[in-house]
């Protein structure tokens, strides 16, 4: 069974994932993009909880992940969209190549946007990240 906080992390995350690619439609909209940062954390925070978020980000071995996901960030806030943005990507896929599974999965359950997960195109799209297709997939913290 998934927790309430999980539920509204997975949805938190999900909006802002939408005011990023929002952001990046608008020509790189700062604002839009800062606000999707913020809600990504959140959700972050929200869905593995609050001492693992900080563990995940203290880990040396993805030092160079987390340096650039919050160069990205910074470079976001300090008005450098299209730079903060690549950094984040590169940061983002370093970081949670292996969470992007779980994150699907548990969107499956959202009412209107759980048919897209459940599609077995999309399903396979997710499968290739993290484990390689083995079925003991963990979050990475």
């Amino acid at each position: 069974m998934v927790s309430d906080n999980t539920k509204i992390g997975t949805g938190l995350m999900f909006l802002g994932f939408t005011f990023l690619f929002l952001g990046i439609i608008f020509l790189f909209d700062s604002t839009l993009l800062a606000l999707g940062d913020v809600l990504f954390l959140t959700g972050l925070t929200l869905t593995i909880g609050a001492s693992r978020t900080v563990r995940f980000f203290s880990r040396k071995d993805r030092i160079r992940g987390i340096i650039a996901f919050f160069g990205g960030v910074a470079m976001v806030l300090f008005r450098r969209p299209v730079i903060g943005m690549t950094m984040q990507i590169y940061g983002l896929v370093y970081l949670f190549g292996q969470f992007f599974p779980i994150a699907a999965a548990s969107l499956k359950d959202v009412p209107v946007v759980g048919s897209v997960f459940r599609h077995p195109s999309v399903e396979r799209f997710f499968s290739s990240f993290g484990a390689g297709g083995s079925g003991d997939r963990r979050a990475p913290v």
